[in-house]
């Protein structure tokens, strides 16, 4: 029964593989990508009609060993269909290909010696090539294209469906156990499921684009070389089973003292680690970088954003340092013709304070030269005669931190110098190096000028503000000091009237206590103009600006001025002033009128004068633009600013005109009601 189940298990395996080379031969005839698909199609069945007819267990046992290799040949034509292909990568599918070699070998030995150690050493061979070829199809699967990944999904269940069995089945056999024999003779069955999914999978061969990270190549060669350990020692322990004596414990300890002193050396040094990366990206990698990670890292150090986040300036040198494990650096900006340190991040050296005076000339000379100097080739004498003609300040060569100088060019135009310190294993720059820096730079260069842009722009807004509130203030001003000219004048002829001293001397601290509040208006962080809407009656803020404008012109005003609106009191009262200096000063004698009308939801002033008036170009184009006026040596600011403060408050402004026959402002503002008197308690 057990050998009946074997037979047609493996035959079933032999039967569905076979129909799958078949099918695919026609595809491999026009692709030779296809032709390790189909080959390796042909020795699975081989294997499994080998393992059903039973010719012998080393004739299986090479059978397989052929099914495993082009398998992983396979799966290492994958890895490498892009261009940038890894030495690393080889070195693992090199790995796994040794270990199926040696273990041909101790099945060819185990036919020269069957009472030998070979037997065991051929299982854990295989436990090591399953193992092994475990990682790849996980590593394969794990840094494919995502959109290659649900079409190689179900090959790679296949091959890790068929290894995983191999995998349970060797170790357990190894360990001795009898359930190994009942495994055995399901194995076919297990390979037999693996089918369908191959099947499945091959219809999709277009879509499998795989791509291995160096992040996946370590990986790969940290678990093959556990592997490769634990296979070695149980290969000693099992040729020395027999000597009669005990090796075990010397070799361990032995094993632990050379771990044990690597730690030591490896972990605490940055020296020894730097030297160890050096080595191996030079050894195992075509390219020194894996260009994808680094700039992905570069990019999200200098856009990283925050509370926490270092500032931009800081971050560039990090994002610099980051690329060849400098400790530090600093950046280096233009300060009149000579430099100064604009940021600095774990910069190891102290600069010093009159250092960079010296260094006048190296802004336009890196600006004009564009190179990345390494500081070591100044030092010791094989930098170019263009290096040695840039005139780096004496401080940064003789420094020994100091280790290279990376220009921010952007659009020719020299922003910055990134200066990386030396890490503790320092190395000569090489080409890629140098184009990864470069290239880098630009990017900085880019991201820093868009920074500085941004300020110079905050900047000119600031002193757009400054500017349009000076202007503001200068308008109101000129008409402080209107009043302040009428108020002497008619000193002159009312000087010996008390009433008149008294008003006079009421009119002088209005006009001074303006005059501060104007004054406070000029600074960076003062109040908005409209500062505080609240429900207010209109008659003690039109009965203000009226008095303030009257001088020998007659201003009425008109209607139901008790009513109330939701208004900033000192910003209607500015507003209404300057709408009524613009009509006294249009008007030739004839009255000025300021009409309050009220309605349910709102309430109007209207301004109206019989004076010039003005034409419709004029009232569209020019009456509310800053700068524009009718009148001779008028400012234009009146109008504008009122509508400004007319506007915050939530009113609206409209202008009624007509060339000869005067102008009309009517001011619409949001009704109140009366705000309400504190209720008084009787005693």
């Amino acid at each position: 029964m057990d050998a009946l189940i074997a037979f047609w298990s493996h035959a079933l395996a032999a039967a569905l593989f076979t129909a799958l080379m078949i099918w695919r031969l026609g595809a491999a005839a026009r692709q030779p990508a296809q032709r390790l698909l189909a080959g390796a199609f042909a020795l699975t069945a081989c294997w499994a009609w080998l393992t059903a007819v039973g010719p012998g267990e080393a004739i299986v046992g090479y059978a397989e060993s052929a099914r495993n290799l082009l398998w992983i040949s396979l799966l290492y034509s994958l890895s490498t269909a892009s261009e940038d292909r890894q030495h690393g990568l080889k070195l693992v599918y090199g790995a796994v290909a040794a270990v199926i070699g040696m273990q041909l070998i101790a099945d060819t030995l185990q036919l020269v010696s069957p009472s030998g150690p070979m037997g065991q050493t051929g299982l854990i061979l295989r436990i090591t090539t399953a193992a092994g070829a475990l990682v790849l199809v996980h590593n394969v699967y794990g840094q494919a294209a995502p959109g290659s990944r649900s079409h190689i999904r179900l090959a790679t269940i296949g091959l890790a469906l068929i290894w995983i069995y191999d995998l349970n089945l060797y170790t357990i056999a190894y360990l001795g156990s009898r359930t190994a024999r009942a495994l055995t003779e399901w194995r076919g069955l297990s390979v037999a499921l693996a089918a369908p999914l191959f099947a499945f999978a091959s219809r999709e061969e277009s879509g499998w684009r795989i791509r291995l990270s160096r992040a996946a190549t370590f990986q790969s060669l940290s678990l093959l070389a556990i592997c490769a350990y634990f296979a070695l020692m149980a290969i000693v322990a099992t040729a020395l089973r027999g000597s009669g004596v005990d090796w075990s414990a010397g070799l361990m300890v032995a094993v632990l003292a050379v771990m044990t002193v690597a730690a030591m050396v490896l972990l605490p040094s940055a020296r020894a680690r730097g030297w160890a990366k050096v080595k191996l990206a030079k050894h195992l990698f075509e390219h020194r970088y894996d260009y994808r990670t680094e700039w992905l890292r570069f990019t999200e150090t200098l856009g990283r954003a925050g509370p926490d986040a270092l500032p931009l300036t800081e971050r560039l040198v990090k994002a610099f340092a980051d690329i060849v494990d400098a400790p530090g650096g600093l950046l280096l900006v233009g300060d009149g013709g000579a430099l100064a340190v604009g940021a600095t991040w774990n910069w190891p050296g102290n600069v010093p304070a009159t250092g960079l005076q010296d260094s006048r000339g190296l802004w336009s000379a890196t600006e004009a030269s564009g190179r990345i100097v390494e500081f070591e080739a100044l030092r010791r004498g094989w930098a170019t005669a263009a290096e040695k003609a840039l005139p780096f300040p004496v401080w940064m060569i003789e420094d020994e931190s100091v280790w290279v100088s990376v220009p921010l060019l952007h659009q020719s135009r020299l922003v910055g110098i990134v200066v990386l310190a030396a890490p503790e294993y320092r190395r000569a720059l090489d080409w890629e190096d140098f184009d990864l820096l470069r290239t880098a730079g630009n990017q900085a260069a880019s991201s820093l000028a868009e920074a500085l842009g941004q300020e110079a722009l905050a900047n000119a807004h600031r002193f757009e503000e400054f500017n349009r509130r000076f202007a503001f203030i200068l308008h109101d001003i000129k008409n402080l000091v209107s009043q302040l000219s009428l108020l002497a004048r008619n000193a002159e002829r009312h000087a010996d009237n008390p009433e008149f001293r008294a008003d006079m001397v009421a009119t002088l601290q209005s006009s001074v206590g303006k005059m501060n509040e104007l004054l406070a208006r000029l600074a960076p962080r003062s109040q908005a103009r409209v500062q505080r809407l609240e429900s207010q009656p209109l008659r003690p803020i039109l009965g203000g600006a009226i008095a303030a404008k009257r001088r020998d012109r007659d201003v009425q005003l008109l209607g139901d001025a008790s009513v109330s609106a939701q208004v900033d009191a000192t910003a209607l009262e500015q507003a209404v002033g300057h709408l009524i200096q613009n009509a006294v000063d249009a008007s030739s004698g004839t009255p000025v009128t300021v009409r309050v009308t009220s309605g349910v939801d709102e309430v109007t002033i209207a301004i109206s004068d019989k004076g010039v008036g003005m034409d419709g170009d004029f009232i569209r184009n020019r009456l509310f633009q800053p700068f524009a006026s009718t009148k001779s040596g008028g400012f234009g600011i009146g109008a504008f600013e009122a509508r400004s403060l007319i506007v915050a408050m939530g009113g609206q402004i409209n202008v009624d005109s007509r060339p000869g026959r005067g102008t009309t402002f009517t001011i619409t503002l949001p009704a109140a009601e009366p705000a309400r008197e504190p209720e008084r308690k009787i005693a």
